[in-house]
């Protein structure tokens, strides 16, 4: 019996009608209120723009305006740096909380995650206008150092910089580190620590050669949601950053606002989603996907 004669043999499999039933409402909501406006705008990249009018002719200017303004270049560069700064200090901060929660907070793991979920279902604004209030002149950390005799007077050296920007991020996009960590280590197999320890392994070289490895995709997943969201946000860089401490998220804001000039802010759009389209490639193969 050949092959093509088995195939033919096999009976044809229908999927269900429920299957249709959950499967086209949410596609079909998807693509009409997701996929069709952000292709919609993102074709605005390649239109050209004269003074008010958006002229719909094939153009690649507004990307060579990216390439060729430094202004341009340096704010993208920028965001990828102070992204990858975010990123990695989310690391070493969600780490060991992380650790601690999946493996030793017993019966008050619940209560500690929920007091990580917590800040999220507060407003993002109040949660970067209570940096305001804890870096500012008269805030909270200027009363703490002269107390305690570090400065004998307010300094403006808190507020409105990159570090006041970095610090609010973090705190802001530290949970979506955290959670996908405690997930990571809730699955890692307790029988392998036993093994490391039976076969005479220290803390450390079980942690590097067995818990590390295993727990990557989840580090890579909280990873590359905490770069994302550095990278798209603007609020905070307007609110708690330097005037020369713009973000691509403020370049897009703006042109869609004041500047009125689409194309260019579609441009930086689609520059944005590729990169983290490609990032995202690369880190799928260390199976993040599955993590986030």
């Amino acid at each position: 019996m050949t092959t093509s004669t088995l195939f033919k043999q096999q009976p044809k499999k229908n999927l269900p009608t429920g299957f249709w039933v959950s499967f086209f409402p949410p596609s079909l909501w998807m693509i009409s209120f997701y996929f069709i406006p952000i292709i919609v705008l993102l074709s605005y990249a390649f239109m050209q723009h004269e003074y008010v009018q958006i002229i719909p002719k094939f153009t690649w200017e507004n990307f060579i305006q990216i390439i060729n303004n430094s202004g341009y270049r340096n704010t993208l560069f920028r965001t990828l740096y102070i992204a990858t700064i975010v990123t990695v200090i989310n690391a070493l901060l969600a780490f060991p909380v992380a650790y601690f929660i999946a493996l030793y907070a017993g019966k008050n793991k619940q209560l500690l995650t929920l007091l990580i979920l917590l800040p999220l279902w507060s407003s993002y604004l109040v949660r970067v206008f209570a940096w305001r209030i804890i870096l500012g002149y008269n805030g909270v950390l200027n009363s703490f150092l002269i107390s305690i005799g570090i400065l004998a007077e307010p300094s403006s050296l808190f507020l409105y910089n990159q570090f006041s920007m970095v610090v609010t991020l973090c705190y802001v996009w530290l949970p979506f580190m955290i959670l996908p960590l405690v997930t990571a280590l809730e699955r890692l197999p307790r029988n392998l620590l036993e093994a490391s320890a039976d076969l005479g392994a220290n803390p450390w070289y079980t942690f590097r050669k067995v818990t590390f490895p295993l727990v990557l995709p989840g580090l890579l997943a909280g990873g590359i949601s905490v770069f994302s969201l550095t990278v798209g946000d603007y609020i905070t860089a307007s609110l708690v950053g330097g005037a020369g401490d713009i973000l691509v998220g403020n370049i897009v804001a703006s042109q869609f606002g004041v500047a009125d000039n689409w194309p260019l802010g579609a441009a930086f759009a689609l520059v944005i989603l590729l990169l983290l389209f490609g990032l995202m490639t690369i880190l799928s193969r260390q199976g993040v996907l599955e993590n986030l």
